[in-house]
Order: C-alpha cells, then sequence, then structure tokens
C-alpha cells in the first residue's frame, strides 16, 4: 500500500480529548504529524464521534479543529482543519 501521508508521523502516547456538542471523551493519541493524528478511543466511544470536532492534548492544552478522515475499530485518524 502506498503510503499517503505528507509528513513522518511521531510514535507517542498522550492523554487527549475530543469534545464538540457540549460532551467529552477522554482519548489517547498514538501518532502524530502536524497535519494529522491517528487517535485510540474507548470502546464506548467508537461510533459515536462526529466528522468533525475539536481534539486537545492535555499536556500542552492547546484545542485543535479535526476531520475525521478513517476509522477502523477503536482508531481514528483525523486531518487537522486549522
Amino acid at each position: 500500500m502506498q503510503e499517503r501521508r505528507r509528513q513522518e508521523r511521531i510514535e507517542t502516547n498522550e492523554v487527549a480529548y475530543i469534545f464538540g456538542d457540549g460532551l467529552s471523551t477522554c482519548c489517547r493519541v498514538v501518532d502524530i504529524t502536524d497535519h494529522g493524528a491517528s487517535i485510540e478511543l474507548p470502546a464506548s466511544a467508537g461510533h459515536s464521534i462526529r466528522d468533525r470536532f475539536k481534539v486537545m492534548i492535555a499536556k500542552d492544552r492547546v484545542d485543535r479543529n479535526c476531520r475525521l478522515i478513517w476509522r477502523s475499530g477503536s482508531r481514528i485518524g483525523v486531518e487537522f482543519t486549522d
């Protein structure tokens, strides 16, 4: 399979929060680039994530606007849109 990322991903293990519509879900960022990330969700949140939302990595507390790109089991891939 051809790699389509614009940038090499950096593996990480950061606590993050997905939020929107008045709700918040704790999750884990497993890899990240300047353009997007792969996020591991708790089993209970897997299918409740909308197409557009915000994510905040707990350690730096910066909100990023995201667009859902792919979903596989409890993982999602997002593109940062800000």
